[in-house]
């Protein structure tokens, strides 16, 4: 039997308190009903011997210490899951806002997910291509991969995120479904009215479930809205088979609800203010991703965070790195001279990468080809540095075509545009015809088979003709 409590001892921004409470559980949904009618809805936060604090959903305005009536329901927080989601936008507490009424029930689950044994997982294979030569190439996604964007504030991020869901599919030879689920946290009315736009234009929305939780709206329901998307993603893959990419954002925004929060509680702060349980509560989000035994289905994440101050090192980036699979960084100096996406290739990389591409996945070129492209872009790095020190002019005709071949890989091949879409074949041709800009003999990472199968000087003086030719020039003067 559900018993009903009469009045509240304590409020506290987003909670409130009761004493002499009994036979509840932690995360246990309540039910708040308010002088006026209105019901407003809960969770069970902590529990001190008889006394129990209870976060409130919609915030705690206009509640009574003595005439709100707390109903414990016994359960925790669920959501209610058919097939009807796809397509579909909710709030960030998993309710329908599209105005196209409810969504006929299949099954309800616990938002905080189930245990799962860790020897069901299989281990990740295959790939997910993006349509991004930056990212496919030499960060290649694997599905079951949990692989973050660090961005940083003003940064095109929002912009990426659409372009992935635009493009984001499965090898078109497996005749399996594929879906995203799009969560976006504490984001203003504009930026949350551009994704649901995009995705409409794109006539890509009937594959995506989105979920939004705006500014505006009670701290609480950002905590909430990951584990909604979470709980939505496993069980299309779990039960109904399909591959899903999970992209969060913005995962600092979701960070700065848990410290409020915390600090609410009166709960003794971290590093720069943060839960001390910050670690495993990003955990608990993260490591939801992956592919189990008894499903053909996966969850993949990409979750998006912006770094305070563009510091790697600061709490939310550095701890999210331990936990997932790599990183993709995003270049302030890119951006500022108009390369999108500026995906800043040298502290990018993507530890699954090398079992999912390859013969059988992409193209039996594909780890020899990042391989070289990292080494030579490296090597454009230091020839940018001594260039700065002795000037260009003084650089040997090598170190210059270092700096050339740099000017073109971050023209053509990671500033691509917010409309291109290239298949991983396309990528790696344009690969191969920027490595031919490079005499052979500095191609050291590549093994003579492949060089002689794919190398192809003359294709890319002519597919570049405007900026290499004059180097072709100057280089046959040097040898007369």
């Amino acid at each position: 039997m559900k018993l009903q409590y009469i009045g509240l001892d304590e409020i506290n921004g987003p909670l409130v308190f009761l004493d002499d409470v009994t036979d509840v559980g932690y995360e246990e949904m309540v039910e708040i009903k308010l002088n006026n009618g209105a019901t407003r809805y809960g969770r069970v936060v902590q529990i001190e011997g008889t006394r129990v604090a209870i976060q409130v959903f919609e915030g705690t305005q206009n509640i009574s210490l003595t005439n709100t009536k707390t109903i414990f329901t016994g359960h925790s927080v669920e959501m209610s899951l058919s097939m009807e989601i796809l397509g579909r936008t909710f709030n960030g507490s998993g309710r329908p806002i599209d105005g196209l009424g409810e969504v006929f029930i299949d099954e309800k689950r616990n938002i905080n997910g189930l245990p799962l044994n860790p020897v069901s997982r299989v281990y990740p294979r295959n790939y997910i291509q993006t349509g991004i030569s930056s990212i496919d190439a030499l960060t290649t996604l694997i599905r079951g991969q949990k692989l973050p964007i660090f961005s940083g504030s003003g940064m095109p991020h929002n912009e990426l995120a659409v372009q992935i869901v635009k493009q984001a599919k499965i090898a078109e030879s497996q005749s399996q479904d594929f879906c995203i689920v799009f969560a976006a946290m504490g984001v203003k009315n504009d930026v949350a009215s551009y994704f649901r736009h995009s995705f409409e234009q794109a006539g890509v929305m009937s594959k995506v479930v989105m979920f939004l939780n705006l500014s505006n709206e009670p701290i609480i329901e950002r905590i909430l809205t990951p584990r909604f998307a979470l709980t939505a993603a496993e069980y299309l893959a779990f039960k109904h088979n399909y591959h899903v990419l999970v992209i969060l954002t913005d995962i600092t925004s979701y960070c700065e609800a848990l410290r409020e929060f915390s600090s609410s509680k009166g709960e003794i702060p971290g590093r720069k203010g943060y839960p001390g349980y910050l670690y495993s509560d990003l955990a608990s989000l993260y490591e939801r991703a992956g592919i189990v035994s008894q499903a053909k289905g996966s969850v993949t994440q990409i979750p998006i965070l912006t770094m305070p101050n563009d510091d790697i090192t600061h709490p939310i980036p550095d701890l999210t790195g331990y936990i997932t699979e790599g990183q993709i960084v995003l270049s302030r100096d890119l951006n500022q001279v108009g390369v999108f996406p500026p995906v800043g290739i040298l502290p990018s990389l993507s530890r699954l990468m090398k079992d999912g591409i390859g013969a059988g996945y992409t193209r039996e070129d594909h780890q020899s080809v990042a391989n070289q492209l990292f080494a030579a872009y490296a090597q454009v790095q230091d020839a940018r540095s001594l260039a700065s020190v002795i000037g260009e002019d003084e650089l040997s005709g090598v170190d210059r075509q270092y700096i050339e071949f740099g000017k073109l890989f971050e023209k053509h091949f990671i500033g691509q545009g917010y409309e291109t879409n290239r298949s991983i074949i396309d990528t790696l041709d344009l690969g191969w015809d920027l490595l031919s800009v490079l005499p052979k003999e500095e191609l050291n990472r590549v093994d003579d088979t492949l060089l002689s199968q794919y190398y192809n000087h003359e294709r890319a003086v002519e597919r570049f003709n405007i900026v290499v030719k004059p180097i072709i020039s100057a280089l046959k003067g040097m040898k007369a």
